[in-house]
């Protein structure tokens, strides 16, 4: 596994409207896809996913090609992210990350995705200092660190218990640590309870 992919359609469908199994068909046939995660915004009915791949270039085809013919399909913008896998193994490992081997006690309720607008090398990241306080947070079960391919952003994506919990760190907690690293975020929520047949079919490790 070399990258991370997170993606979002500009587009607002129940998830039990979605058109995933046709979805996951053409999923299946891409070129080095390890696993998706389906996400599911919780507001707003977005659609997403977060993938691993066995290589950036993988990654990179997936973004320039299939993805952008999708969005196209439902007529909508989109939002598409690379990051480096490798560099973020032990940092991610520390925080229970099912990426890299950790399996979970419970499902999870919610998903949240950040990204801070810094250029960090991740071997310049303060993780070690960071990872404490992430995973006091109520409801913490997982977070998978991202770093930004080309731009070094920092971000992660995090397994919560519940919904609730998962809201409270994205709107109140989190926007305390980019405060401390003087940056922009970006924060998205995403409900988990709903997409797990869908993310079953792909793999996902969050429900294995």
């Amino acid at each position: 596994m070399k990258a991370f992919v997170y993606t979002e359609l500009q587009i607002s469908v129940p998830f039990n409207d979605a058109p995933w199994k046709e979805v996951n068909t053409s999923l299946l046939r891409q070129p080095g896809l390890i696993n998706k995660t389906w996400l599911s915004g919780t507001t707003n009915n977005s659609l997403g996913g977060f993938y691993a791949f066995e290589s950036i270039e993988d990654a990179q085809n997936f973004v320039t090609g299939y993805f952008p013919s999708e969005a196209k399909k439902f007529g909508v913008a989109q939002t598409t992210r690379i990051f480096n896998a490798e560099i973020v193994e032990e940092a991610s490992r520390v925080m229970n990350s099912v990426h890299f081997g950790a399996e979970l006690k419970q499902k999870p309720g919610a998903f949240v995705y950040t990204e801070v607008q810094v250029n960090v090398p991740f071997e310049l990241a303060p993780w070690k200092e960071i990872n404490p306080g992430l995973k006091a947070q109520k409801g913490f079960l997982a977070k998978t660190w991202l770093s930004g391919l080309h731009n070094n952003t920092l971000g992660g994506l995090y397994a919560f218990d519940t919904i609730e919990n998962a809201k409270e760190f994205a709107t109140n907690a989190f926007p305390k640590e980019a405060a401390g690293l003087n940056a922009a975020f970006y924060t998205r929520v995403f409900d988990a309870s709903i997409v797990e047949a869908a993310s079953l079919e792909l793999s996902s490790p969050f429900f294995a």
